[in-house]
């Protein structure tokens, strides 16, 4: 019989707001996958290395930083097959994923390329979105609010026309295109209801209204926005 095949969500990067399954599946895990930048280290496997047995097997997945898909998707491909053959074996297979492994996560282009073939069970984890609205202390939505998420990367046009459009908002991916969003929220008069949050959970954390954020950003940032009166008052 095949393995099955475990999408882990290990939350935004404390390693303590990882769930108690997502830790279990870690410590008994024979054998590991996990994303890292190519020639560089493990986010993923930095969060759960506490958990990680010195026995375990480990196959790295080096994913290049680039806009092109075509190399990241190669190393996914790369990935797929080496997890693919331990299952084969009747080994179960544990894959790292920052986050949530359906939001934003590296994990659904493995279960795009497995899951008609093997077993495959996902476990949830914390979002980057609810741990920086938590850490910022900004409820984001109430009632019967919308609640809009934006990739950084969109056109200025666009980014506006979503933003105008919408109550509460989160802008994720934010890094090189800080300058640009931040443009289009001052511009819409809006910069007195964002807050700039980076590396949320972790030691580095920032914390800041928009309006004072720095020049430059990383990727693991974000901003969120609420218009109006506070809903849930």
């Amino acid at each position: 019989m095949s393995g099955t095949l475990y999408g882990v969500g290990l939350g935004p990067g404390a390693s303590d707001l990882m769930t108690l399954r997502a830790a279990r599946l870690i410590e008994n895990a024979r054998v590991i996958a996990y994303p890292a930048l190519a020639g560089g280290e493990s986010f993923a496997r930095a969060i759960a290395a506490d958990l990680i047995a010195s026995d375990t097997r480990e196959i790295v997945m080096d994913v290049p930083m680039t806009v092109a898909r075509a190399p990241a998707q190669e190393a996914y491909d790369q990935g797929a097959a080496e997890i693919a053959a331990a299952l084969e074996t009747g080994q179960d297979v544990v894959c790292l994923c920052e986050g949530d492994p359906f939001f934003y996560g590296s994990f659904m282009y493995i279960y795009a390329r497995l899951a008609t073939r093997f077993a495959v069970e996902v476990v949830p984890g914390v979002t980057s979105i609810t741990a920086c609205a938590a850490r910022a202390g900004m409820p984001l939505a109430a009632r019967n609010e919308r609640l809009t998420v934006l990739p950084g990367p969109l056109p200025e046009q666009e980014l506006r026309a979503r933003i105008e459009g919408a109550e509460s908002v989160v802008i994720m991916k934010v890094g090189r295109h800080l300058p640009k969003i931040r443009a289009v929220i001052d511009a819409l008069g809006l910069t007195d209801g964002a807050v700039y949050v980076e590396r949320a959970t972790l030691p580095q954390e920032v914390v800041l209204p928009l309006s004072e954020a720095p020049e430059k950003a990383p990727y693991f940032s974000m901003i969120l926005l609420t218009k109006g009166a506070d809903p849930w008052l």
